[in-house]
């Protein structure tokens, strides 16, 4: 696969009626497109097609992975939240690896077996459609189209061909091997070769039919823990049998008029939310978009709040944390002069760094309801670890873990990590007298890229007037914390102008400039689907009683939007 990836076409926002699909595979759009025209609604089209991204994106999604989902409801305009991210093992402690000597210093390699955190996603998915679907259309209807996919098979697309070779790639470097199931005669598929997964077929049916238990119970849980204690792991069956999601209360803060929704602890939805608050207090219209003084401030706040979220999120069954207080405008501000931010960034796992694969996808239904989703293995395919017959691979999220035993990340038996992965909603602001209003279901993914991104488009349509699609075409910028050189560094993506950079670095940032090609994955990979042109200054929004769909799909990866 050639390094480079030429971004040198363009792309109309989607405008529909009835209802829309946004995701990173054509395929799994189409999928969920099906299942609304067939009856189901939001909820169950988000389903089928993070079944379908399982099948044909498994480098970025799965069955063996987490899920997070953020759901509006049209009929109440109630905001309702499933976490669907898995705990440790249970044996998994902190003592334990530190017999095993591991340490903050030394610790775990990124693909180890004990890295397995129980997969939250298939409970997810089951949830979803229990709580929030239709019931016009079973689980089994609702998988069926990813169970075609992977039954007949299906060609795989271009950037997903790179990271499934690349991935790939760094298993091997690492001394591991990804399972046969994911493999072609030992290879990865290249870009328009046709892959079958039947293994994955048979799962999503057994799945389809018998709901949680085909998955956490019988034959798809022994294979589970057979791989893993056979590669060192720790984890049990009751560790599985006794997972399940949490329902949860979705967190917000105001902006300009509106309310960005995210998913609480132990996700970083906090740092999107941190961000808005310190940059509510600048005039970032006035500044111009991407221009230096907009970007500078921008740096200033991602490291703020990026910092603050390393510092105070963790699992909520083991930390306390007083949301309310974090969210407060004054805080990060107040706290600016007592954080060393470069002392907490160095406690980051480098697995948190690198991550920039995850599935991102959303759906709004001829109801008005929204489904916000998102779904990871975390790095790439996660171990690598495919249980046998089973046609998945098993999540390495556990490596995001703190071994400092005061962090409130600290690994710990039955503990969820810090999660990077975090859908959004936008609504109005909900008064005494008027239900919020849905805006717009959207996301970003990509490790610490994506609180980053949820505000970088949602300030190109509140602030800059650009359409869905515009907002995510337009370049990004990403702050990170350079672990080998203990500085943080400012990324820019091909189309911010080089007298920017140059600007950038006379303030004293340390700057990545052009970021192009294949690279240009780590700025993430979006999805927006918006309820009518409410971003567009010059239309008259009382003139327009339809309602019109506007949907973009980000151009840094295969997918697109799709409505009816």
């Amino acid at each position: 696969m050639d390094a480079d990836l030429s971004f040198s076409s363009r792309r109309s926002p989607v405008l529909c009626l009835h209802g829309c699909v946004a995701s990173s595979q054509p395929l799994a759009s189409a999928v969920g497109l099906d299942v609304l025209k067939r009856g189901g609604n939001a909820a169950d089209a988000a389903v089928a097609i993070a079944a379908a991204l399982a099948v044909t994106e498994p480098c970025s999604t799965g069955v063996g992975g987490d899920a997070f989902c953020l759901f509006f409801n049209g009929n109440t305009g109630e905001i309702s939240a499933i976490n669907g991210s898995g705990r440790s093992p249970k044996g998994l402690t902190l003592e334990f690896l530190m017999g095993r000597k591991y340490s903050a210093e030394v610790p775990l390699p990124v693909f180890d077996a004990l890295n397995v955190t129980v997969p939250g996603a298939p409970a997810c998915w089951c949830d979803t459609v229990q709580m929030f679907g239709s019931h016009k259309l079973s689980l089994h209807e609702v998988l069926n189209g990813a169970v075609q996919l992977a039954e007949v098979g299906f060609p795989v697309a271009e950037v997903t061909a790179h990271l499934w070779s690349h991935w790939v790639s760094e298993l091997r470097d690492a001394g591991k091997e990804l399972g046969g199931d994911l493999l072609i005669d030992g290879h990865p598929p290249k870009h328009g070769q046709v892959f079958r997964n039947p293994a994955l077929a048979r799962t999503l049916t057994e799945l389809g039919e018998r709901g949680k238990e085909a998955f956490y119970q019988g034959r798809v849980a022994q294979a589970i823990i057979d791989i893993i204690i056979q590669h060192g792991g720790v984890m049990t069956l009751d560790d599985l049998s006794s997972h399940d999601s949490d329902v949860v209360t979705p967190i917000s803060a105001k902006y300009k008029g509106v309310c960005l929704w995210e998913s609480p602890p132990n996700s970083q939805g906090l740092a999107a939310l941190l961000l808005l608050n310190i940059l509510d207090n600048f005039p970032l219209k006035a500044l111009g978009h991407n221009s230096a003084d907009y970007i500078h401030i921008l740096v200033e706040a991602f490291r703020l709040a990026l910092t603050d979220a390393k510092s105070y999120v963790g699992d909520p069954d083991h930390v306390t944390i007083p949301l309310r207080n974090l969210l407060d405008k004054r805080f990060s501000s107040q706290r600016a002069h007592l954080i060393n931010m470069d002392r907490v960034m160095q406690s980051v796992e480098p697995a948190l760094m690198t991550e920039s694969d995850t599935v991102y996808f959303c759906v709004v239904d001829s109801q008005g309801n929204a489904s916000s989703f998102v779904n990871s293995t975390y790095m790439g395919f996660g171990t690598g670890l495919v249980p046998k017959d089973c046609g998945f691979s098993l999540q390495n999220r556990g490596a995001s873990f703190s071994l400092l035993h005061n962090s409130v990340n600290c690994v710990a038996g039955g503990k969820r990590p810090f999660h990077t992965i975090i859908p959004a909603l936008l609504t109005t602001c909900a008064t005494e007298s008027q239900k919020p209003q849905l805006l717009a279901s959207l996301g970003v993914m990509g490790a610490f890229m994506q609180p980053q991104g949820h505000v970088q488009v949602l300030l190109n349509m509140l602030e800059f007037g650009m359409n869905p699609q515009q907002a995510l075409d337009s370049p990004r910028v990403f702050v990170e914390y350079d672990l080998k050189e203990n500085q943080w560094s400012v990324n820019l993506e091909e189309g911010i102008e080089q007298e920017v950079a140059e600007d950038l670095r006379s303030r004293g940032h340390k700057v990545n400039w052009p970021v192009t090609g294949h690279k240009r994955s780590q700025f993430g990979r979006g999805q927006i689907i918006t309820i009518g042109d409410w971003w567009n200054p010059s239309t008259n929004h009382s003139d327009q009683p339809t309602r019109v769909l506007w949907a973009g799909s980000d151009p840094r990866s295969d997918g697109c939007a799709m409505g009816f």
